[in-house]
């Protein structure tokens, strides 16, 4: 009798256990159910691109639209490779995109050293300066910054388009953050063992925000391999063309103003590849820079 009594006490707690965890259920269906959703829209127009990329120009505009063509054209891909040098865009592309992070990189790192270690009579005026012109329109800077290339000589040149993005106030903003979580008995300790700054830079706050700097260098390449504005501003020979640029010029030249859609989109692919390689290759380190704030524990 005894047993029978605790099992109906029991039995309202059990009730309300299996409820929750039932509710618990549904909602975690739900949350992957609208991020499914979401991650579908977010990846229709890339694979839209790269069907049309082997589609004819007839399907493309074809209503209804089916996604699927009837007759892959593959060779799409190596017409548009053959009508331009993508190559040598792509080339471009990454060698300034790697070449602008690794100097912002050491930019950053630098003056967020200054801005969390070193105390200073307007620091914090200073710190105020970054964030403001953060603010600015980068417009607002193209004039400023083309009249002084014009004035080195660095017109149409790598080294233009490398050092006009040496610095990046996100990058030290971002840094900095990542600096202000690293424990001050580290950086204490590596002092009285009598490290130098330049030291205590690279072999302690360094390996301790690694995965921030990953996550900025992510960002950052994706940025500058992205860029059109500027770079088509100051380059001007087809042989130091960005893949950017290079999609442009091909619109107006060997995709005849849209005419040859299937050209276009094969073109556009060959853009993508590189970023989306890059991110499926590093996406546990960029998830990671974002979860743990940059620390390494």
């Amino acid at each position: 009798m005894d047993e029978v009594v605790a099992v109906k006490h029991d039995s309202p707690k059990v009730q309300v256990k299996e409820a929750l965890t039932f509710s618990q259920m549904m909602k975690n269906t739900a949350r992957h159910i609208l991020l499914i959703l979401f991650s579908m829209a977010t990846a229709f127009p890339f694979l839209w691109m790269l069907v049309s990329a082997i589609k004819t120009t007839d399907e493309i505009w074809k209503f209804p639209p089916s996604f699927w063509p009837a007759k892959p054209q593959w060779q799409n891909f190596a017409e548009a490779w053959n009508s331009a040098p993508f190559g040598l865009y792509m080339f471009n592309s990454m060698f300034t995109a790697t070449a602008i992070v690794l100097f912002q990189i050491i930019s950053a790192a630098m003056m967020a050293y200054a801005l969390t270690q070193f105390r200073f009579k307007g620091q914090k005026i200073l710190f105020t300066s970054i964030l403001a012109v953060y603010m600015l329109p980068a417009a607002a800077t193209y004039v400023p910054s083309y009249v002084i290339l014009s004035k080195l000589n660095m017109l149409d040149s790598y080294q233009g388009m490398i050092i006009s993005n040496a610095v990046s106030v996100f990058g030290i903003f971002f840094i900095r953050q990542a600096f202000l979580q690293v424990p001050a008995e580290m950086v204490e300790a590596a002092k009285m063992d009598g490290a130098s700054h330049w030291t205590i830079l690279w072999k302690v706050l360094f390996p301790m925000t690694k995965s921030s700097f990953l996550t900025f260098s992510l960002i950052s390449f994706v940025q500058m391999f992205n860029n059109y504005l500027w770079p088509s501003l100051i380059l001007k020979s087809q042989d130091k063309y960005l893949i950017t640029i290079g999609l442009r010029q091909f619109f107006i030249e060997g995709g005849a103003y849209g005419i040859k859609w299937p050209l276009v989109m094969a073109a556009n692919v060959f853009a993508v590849a590189p970023l989306l390689l890059l991110f499926f290759v590093a996406q546990k380190w960029f998830i990671k820079g974002i979860n743990d704030r940059g620390v390494k524990g």
